[in-house]
């Protein structure tokens, strides 16, 4: 049995998004889900657990996109629906972004 290790409430969060893996090239991805701790998206190659690289994404808060770009940790990689759907963890994500995060998170 799988423990969610998610501390956080989840929000579904559907927008297109750009992933770029230390040493890799850019992938375009879409996100799923977002909490106050890190973001799922979906990307069309598998992540290793415990790569670090950059995302960035828009975040819609009271109807105005603020564009987020934070590093982040793959937390696990899993195939589904033809796509792989991996777990992010922000890291040092800056005062800015948490605030725009919990502001949509309300």
């Amino acid at each position: 049995m799988a423990i969610d290790q998610r501390q956080s409430a989840r929000k579904i969060l559907k927008v297109r998004a750009v992933l770029a893996m230390e040493g890799q090239a850019p992938v375009q991805g879409r996100t799923s889900d977002i909490g106050a701790n890190g973001v799922s998206i979906t990307v069309p190659h598998p992540l290793q657990a415990g790569q670090t690289g950059q995302v960035g994404f828009d975040l819609l808060v009271d109807g105005t996109p603020f564009p987020l770009h934070a590093r982040v940790k793959v937390m696990y990689c899993i195939f589904s629906n033809g796509e792989f759907k991996a777990g992010l963890q922000f890291m040092n994500l800056d005062l800015a972004a948490m605030s725009q995060v919990s502001r949509f998170l309300r």
